[in-house]
């Protein structure tokens, strides 16, 4: 996991990572930092493994510090996260030496993460994604505009 501790180390990331804990200071609702990177990278390996999908720790991990990396500019230039996240994440991927097939795989898991409807990659990071968020510990989760339904009340990875 060399590239995933490189990047978790960039000077431009963490600056990334920064603004993001500064724009989501005062919010109540869950927030976009590095717990939440990680508990989707982790979820996602778990998932990956058990159903025996065939991605790298590395892409996986790596994908996962990235898909919300831009998530400032969404509060602060009404940018969508998912935009931002991956024109951020390019520049971020040309300096650690990825090959074109990773960098491709990983722009599919950020810009895809919040479509249902995603499929292969993009479809794994959804499911991390939403998994990740502990509702029924939320002090927030009845001002939360999230459907009842997508609540997650239980533990699975």
């Amino acid at each position: 996991m060399k590239k995933f501790n490189s990047l978790l180390h960039d000077e431009e990331y963490q600056k990334y990572l920064s603004r993001n804990n500064l724009n989501e200071e005062t919010r109540i609702f869950c927030k976009h930092g590095l717990e939440h990177f990680l508990d989707v990278a982790r979820i996602a390996y778990i998932i990956n493994l058990e159903e025996n999908l065939g991605y790298s720790k590395e892409i996986i991990y790596v994908t996962s510090l990235l898909h919300d990396i831009g998530k400032f500019l969404q509060y602060e230039e009404k940018i969508p996260h998912e935009i931002s996240s991956w024109n951020l994440s390019e520049k971020l991927l040309d300096k650690y030496d990825f090959t074109f097939e990773e960098i491709e795989l990983i722009k599919e898991g950020i810009i895809g993460h919040r479509q249902k409807e995603s499929k292969n990659f993009a479809k794994l990071l959804y499911k991390a994604d939403k998994l990740s968020r502990l509702c029924f510990t939320c002090p927030a989760e009845k001002k939360c505009n999230w459907e009842f339904e997508k609540k997650n009340f239980y533990i699975n990875y």
